[in-house]
């Protein structure tokens, strides 16, 4: 069952490699571009609309928009450009994961919440002068 799932995980990070490179393609209406590249963005990014520590709900949603969200731009892409984005993705998905880019965005993350906490406690009048 666990290596069931692995390769689901894996087809679904394929398919959106499809779908991010579809986007790219100047050949792909404007509105698809948007949708593909909002689509892609969702799956990739490690902030979810419901956060997976709450029970069942948490993984709802990426149960649910991912896959149906990638199934609306395969369905609105051109198939001449499918082909060519799906091609992409093979050779795309090949090559090793990039750590340095996940360290980048968890730098990032951490800024960003370094900053919120820090704006958090100046407005609550908790932070020292």
């Amino acid at each position: 069952m666990l290596a069931a799932l692995k390769a689901q995980a894996r087809q679904l990070k394929q398919h959106t490699l499809t779908v991010y490179y579809a986007a790219r393609d100047p050949r792909t209406p404007a509105y698809v571009r948007v949708l593909a590249l909002l689509v892609a963005a969702y799956a990739l990014s490690p902030i979810d609309l419901i956060p997976d520590f709450i029970p069942v709900i948490g993984y709802l949603d990426d149960l649910l928009i991912v896959p149906l969200g990638l199934a609306l731009v395969v369905r609105l892409t051109p198939p001449e450009v499918l082909e060519s984005a799906r091609a992409q993705a093979l050779q795309a998905g090949s090559k090793p994961v990039s750590y340095a880019a996940a360290a980048c965005f968890v730098l990032l993350w951490l800024v960003v919440a370094w900053f919120a906490v820090r704006w958090g406690l100046s407005v609550f009048g908790h932070y020292p002068p």
